[in-house]
């Protein structure tokens, strides 16, 4: 089936939204049906592989997007790249993993696993939109839960919590909670 059309639409869509586009607002915005869009898609993805094509389509937070491919990112990220993204310290980037791969989790769960105060660090991480409060702990005193956000899923490029590395037996014991 000759699909140019509904590919040149579906690549319009993505290329006019600023955050990705999930399937549903495809379907929503583009009135395609979504086993077409899923096939355009597909033809999409193929397009850009061919190496005189500077950028890719993605799927990240649940959506579709456009982005420059990984391997020309650290020839731009300094000129695109936000301007306050200066490099994670290594205790923001050890707390921000413990919360991608425990959360919910609250903030003396954070502790624990790390052995040091967690609340500069928390701060940073929700100043930055990677990781936000969701809840709170149904306990005595209903400490607050975070978690991570769709900006943590753009800023690595994941789709999911789910695309997250997987962890070794050692690493997987030191992410568990004691008690």
């Amino acid at each position: 089936m000759e699909l140019s059309k509904e590919t040149a639409i579906i690549e319009s869509i993505i290329f006019l939204e600023n955050e990705p586009v999930s399937l549903k607002q495809l379907v929503r915005v583009s009135e395609l049906a979504e086993n077409i869009i899923v096939e355009a898609l597909a033809i999409i993805k193929e397009k850009y592989t061919e190496s005189y094509h500077g950028i890719e389509l993605v799927e990240i937070s649940g959506g579709f997007t456009f982005s420059p491919k990984e391997e020309l990112w650290s020839i731009l990220k300094d000129h695109y790249g936000k301007k306050n993204d200066e490099k994670l310290s290594r205790a923001a980037m050890e707390t921000l993993s413990i919360i991608a791969y425990s959360q919910p989790l609250t903030k003396t769960e954070v502790e624990n696993i790390r052995g040091v105060s967690a609340d500069n660090m928390i701060r940073l991480l929700i100043r930055k939109g990677l990781v936000k409060e969701v809840g709170k702990k149904d306990v005595p005193g209903k400490p607050l839960l975070y978690g991570t956000t769709s900006e943590f899923l753009k800023a690595f490029r994941l789709n999911s919590i789910a695309d997250l590395p997987k962890l070794d037996e050692q690493d997987r014991d030191r992410f568990e909670l004691n008690g």
